[in-house]
């Protein structure tokens, strides 16, 4: 019983990694993507988008839609 017990244990820590490891792969994926969104609005139009950390973050955590989402504020004045 205690073998069984302990290679349910192991299923379930590889299982969990697993998605831990997608998980993030996904976020990082997402975050490079709105960075580099930002990063050519900025060249391409001229925005003058400071790179402040809560900039990085909001692009980091909403990926294309954070990038779409800080270039809203800053036409509309809100500079972040």
């Amino acid at each position: 019983m205690y073998d069984a017990g302990l290679v349910l244990l192991l299923i379930v820590i590889v299982f969990g990694t697993f998605l831990i490891l997608r998980s993030i792969k996904n976020f990082v994926i997402n975050a490079v993507m709105g960075l580099l969104i930002l990063i050519l609005a900025n060249a391409v139009a001229g925005l003058g988008i400071g790179y402040s950390w809560l900039v990085i973050l909001i692009c980091g955590i909403g990926g294309v839609l954070g990038a779409f989402l800080v270039i809203l504020l800053h036409f509309l004045g809100f500079g972040i």
